[in-house]
């Protein structure tokens, strides 16, 4: 598991004064480039490689809102590893208090830039045992 901080900006709040839903896909964007970063290789590199990462599906599940001001850790687990697509899992949590507010899982394919479906274990070994070292791991 790893975590980032992020402060809630204002302009992520709806009417009602919390964190609108769409903030939170972003958020797990962040914390997803930042565990690639602290693991030594960066989303860019990867790319560079000829590796990209599209989603495929995305989830969340909202137990309660964060407002503005508020500090959250976004925690980020790879939390399934395949040759074709890897999967994330992340919690959202209040730093002030430990509440849980959010979990949520993002899907990515692993395709060649022309988004052609790779065998990653197969086309790039070595970001593959990047990867699987990472997996359900403290960074």
């Amino acid at each position: 598991m790893f975590r980032t901080k992020i402060q809630v900006r204002y302009c992520e709040t709806d009417r009602m004064g919390v964190v609108h839903h769409s903030r939170y896909f972003p958020w797990f964007e962040v914390g997803r480039t930042e565990f690639f970063k602290s693991s030594g290789m960066s989303y860019d590199q990867v790319e560079q490689q000829g590796v990209l990462l599209p989603l495929v599906d995305c989830y969340c599940k909202f137990m309660q809102g964060a407002v503005y001001g508020d500090d959250v850790w976004v925690e980020v687990t790879l939390a399934e590893l395949g040759v074709a697509k890897c999967k994330f899992s992340y919690r959202v949590i209040r730093t002030s208090d430990e509440t849980l507010l959010a979990t949520g899982t993002t899907t990515h394919g692993f395709t060649s830039p022309e988004f052609k479906p790779l065998n990653l274990k197969k086309a790039y070994p070595e970001i593959y045992r990047l990867l699987d070292g990472l997996r359900g791991e403290t960074v």
